[in-house]
């Protein structure tokens, strides 16, 4: 019982430091999931509407239903040339009711959030069709990025932030069962909350 008392402090403390240090004022969220937590930094100055857009499905609890659907690793994506590795999450259905109407495409070459280790991004169809769904990079991936290979359209995905502490959960879920690229089990998103806006 003390181990866990201690723990929960120290994890307090690391929350504390994050928030005030340096006098960032960057929107800082926690995505907790039965793996452990994931703490993710969004950049609003660069990538507004994305954020907002973010922000409002948490504030409004849109996220009730949220997974981890999806893996890409290397060992199953053998039909791509242009080979990335992503968990991503959301609200699976893509008419899901919760969903709002989907939003402008910040690109890359407007924000100059590229698409490295840890930044979370906008998954969507064409650009300006992101809703609720969303990745997390593991490693860097310039193919996500404006002009890169994965999409043919090549104007990349909306990269809004990056995970602060947690990366360690990120790549524990990339590795769970997954038929193709959808885990099965998918990994339930216990609640995200802000910590800070």
């Amino acid at each position: 019982m003390r181990r866990k008392s201690f723990e929960r402090l120290l994890f307090l403390i690391f929350l504390t430091m994050i928030l005030f240090a340096c006098g960032n004022k960057n929107p800082k969220i926690i995505i907790k999931t039965e793996f452990g937590d994931i703490i993710i930094e969004l950049y609003q100055k660069q990538a507004p509407h994305t954020v907002v857009n973010f922000l409002k499905y948490i504030k409004e609890n849109r996220f009730e239903e949220a997974t981890f659907y999806r893996v890409v690793r290397l060992d199953n994506q053998s039909d791509n040339e242009n080979k990335i590795e992503v968990i991503q999450g959301g609200l699976f259905e893509d008419d899901h009711p919760k969903a709002l109407p989907p939003i402008i495409h910040e690109s890359t070459l407007q924000t100059g959030i590229l698409h490295k280790n840890g930044v979370i991004s906008m998954a969507r169809y064409e650009p300006g069709t992101a809703t609720s769904e969303f990745f997390i990079c593991i490693g860097d991936q310039p193919g996500l990025d404006f002009k890169g290979e994965r999409n043919t359209d090549r104007q990349g995905f909306a990269a809004f932030g990056k995970v602060i502490k947690g990366m360690d959960v990120v790549r524990e879920i990339q590795k769970q069962n997954a038929i193709g690229q959808y885990l099965d089990p998918r990994i339930k998103i216990i609640e995200i909350v802000i910590l800070w806006e």
